[in-house]
């Protein structure tokens, strides 16, 4: 309820309570991976021991534990939608793509083997909170010192799983807003408040979707559904770059520039083959269920209003300058400016030497 509130009073206070809770949710992880560390490096032999052998239930189920696994991944493809209102996106998107992927690899990367040098694959498959249960192991010397560094850790992880709902949450919604704007969606997806102007009634229904989903379904089985349908999702979008070339000039066209979407399309063909059967065939039961209520309730052409709004040169760079002044991009950008100060200054003084 408090994301919803939020997010349909403005972007700036979704924003906000955004940037709050992701600075929050990686303190946590930063603290849980150091403790985890200093503890492996004093005590190396037992670290050693927990990953022999690398693989002790073998690699016959690594599709499907990639297929949950990929989950943890995906949302990078909701930057490209503010597209429109950043400055040179060809090469913008990619980089933020690139670091934010990085960023969350390495985060994974270490959490991951921290946890396999404080507990034995054996225990992992126990725990049923495997970040709090690795840190009581880590900080077992003292339990009041125990005690604190789980609460540390397990609030953490609470309020991970909040600020991915309300990021996914900003992005979905303006999704929706966006394609109801090019006449794909439903018309009451862009309906705004009359008072904070956002896509309420979008933010609203995707909200409740979320919690009957969770509340009657099977956590495993909706994130292996929800990777089904986004592989489908990235095998198209890759799919469509032969024919978007195609249309272009020649000069355009090249086969270099379609290896990726190659890769891209064969690694989401991958990804589809290693759902189970029930998987795919709650998936394909979703979808037909989708296709004949996006017929009936969907437009038949643009809401010309909406279109206008989304890319008229005045609405798009009014919403670029301010939220460059506003959340962690505001920080952000004073340290590029000093930065830059700083290197310019360095190259001035070399030139006058």
């Amino acid at each position: 309820m408090f994301l919803i509130v939020t997010n349909v009073v403005g972007v700036k206070a979704a924003g906000r309570t955004n940037d709050i809770l992701t600075v929050v949710k990686l303190v946590p992880l930063v603290f849980f991976a150091v403790i985890g560390l200093l503890f492996m490096i004093f005590n190396v032999t037992a670290a050693t021991a927990n990953f022999s052998p690398f693989s002790p239930f073998g690699i016959g189920s690594f599709g499907s534990a990639l297929v949950l696994i990929f989950w943890a991944y995906a949302g990078f493809e909701i930057s490209t939608i503010p597209a429109d209102e950043i400055h040179d996106p060809g090469k913008t998107i990619p980089k933020a793509i690139i670091l934010g992927i990085s960023i969350v690899t390495v985060f994974y990367l270490v959490t991951n083997i921290v946890l396999f040098g404080v507990r034995s694959s054996s225990l992992l498959a126990l725990d049923k909170a495997p970040l709090t249960a690795a840190t009581r192991s880590i900080l077992a010397f003292n339990p009041t010192v125990a005690l604190i560094g789980v609460l540390i850790v397990g609030v953490g992880a609470l309020i991970s799983v909040s600020g991915s709902d309300e990021s996914g949450m900003i992005g979905t919604s303006r999704l929706g807003y966006a394609l109801a704007a090019d006449g794909l969606f439903p018309r009451v997806f862009a309906r705004v408040h009359p008072k904070f102007k956002t896509p309420y009634l979008g933010i609203i229904i995707s909200a409740v979707t979320a919690l009957i989903a969770t509340l009657f379904g099977n956590l495993s089985v909706l994130i292996a559904t929800s990777v089904f349908f986004m592989a489908i999702a990235y095998a198209a979008t890759g799919a469509s770059t032969f024919f978007l070339q195609r249309r272009g000039t020649e000069a355009h066209f090249n086969l270099r520039s379609l290896f990726i979407p190659i890769l891209g399309v064969i690694f989401s063909l991958y990804l589809i083959t290693q759902c189970s059967f029930s998987q795919i065939a709650l998936g394909i039961v979703l979808l037909f269920v989708g296709v004949p209520i996006y017929i009936k309730y969907s437009p038949k052409k643009e809401i010309a209003e909406l279109k206008e709004a989304l890319i008229s040169r005045e609405s798009v760079l009014k919403t670029a300058h301010a939220q460059e002044e506003r959340f962690l991009a505001h920080v952000l950008k004073h340290i590029k400016d000093f930065y830059r100060s700083r290197v310019g200054k360095k190259q001035t003084q070399d030139l006058t030497k």
